[in-house]
């Protein structure tokens, strides 16, 4: 049986001389995963790319899936800042609005390094700790599911565990195919089309 990658860093940098050697190999990851694929991303040429030794590598990195890993959370923590504000106005909006809204701020959070979200999202193997290193993060769902509840007189769904998860799988599918696919041919005009139609498709789930 094949043994899981090890995806915890070895230790914390603590100084800021450290703190640097850590940024410069989950950035150098970064750039080789989307300018030469998971597979070309060793350690070696991770260490390379940063320009440390490998053995600065290990010290804080048991391999590249750590590296990996450490990408998806700076990843979803920069998306998170992108979006949290936009978010937390859902709660008390109207189901229409607020559908409208959230398929708008998926959207922008796909805008964040498209590319590398699209390395994440489809070259990525799902093994280990890397299963639940999700490119978009929990805290959407959570969301979801606490705004379905607030409204729940306004729906016509009964399990609100299965709403959320239909809804939330739906929007992230719209909006990754069309932010990381098809962004070169679709103007914002259809960007806005877009965002409108999956908002109806969502709320007409939700009420019909």
């Amino acid at each position: 049986m094949a043994r899981r990658p090890l995806t915890k860093p070895r230790k914390v940098a603590s100084q800021e001389r450290s703190r640097a050697t850590v940024d410069a190999l989950v950035e150098a990851t970064a750039r080789i995963l989307v300018k030469e694929g998971f597979d070309k991303a060793s350690t070696n040429r991770i260490a390379e790319v940063a320009g440390v030794s490998v053995g600065s590598l290990y010290q804080y990195f048991p391999g590249k899936e750590a590296l990996v890993a450490a990408v998806i959370e700076r990843h979803q923590q920069e998306i998170m800042q992108a979006v949290r504000g936009e978010l937390a106005e859902i709660l008390t909006q109207p189901v229409e609005k607020a559908m409208r809204k959230l398929v708008a701020v998926a959207v922008k959070a796909h805008r964040v390094d498209p590319k590398l979200h699209r390395v994440l999202a489809e070259q990525i193997p799902r093994v280990g700790k890397l299963e639940e290193l999700e490119t978009v993060s929990r805290e959407n769902y959570t969301l979801f599911r606490t705004y379905l509840e607030r409204h729940r007189d306004e729906l016509g769904v009964d399990d609100l565990e299965l709403a959320s998860f239909v809804c939330v799988t739906s929007i992230e599918a719209l909006t990754h195919n069309a932010v990381v696919h098809y962004s070169k041919i679709l103007s914002d005009e259809t960007m806005e089309a877009l965002i409108d139609e999956g908002a109806r498709l969502v709320t007409g789930y939700l009420t019909g």
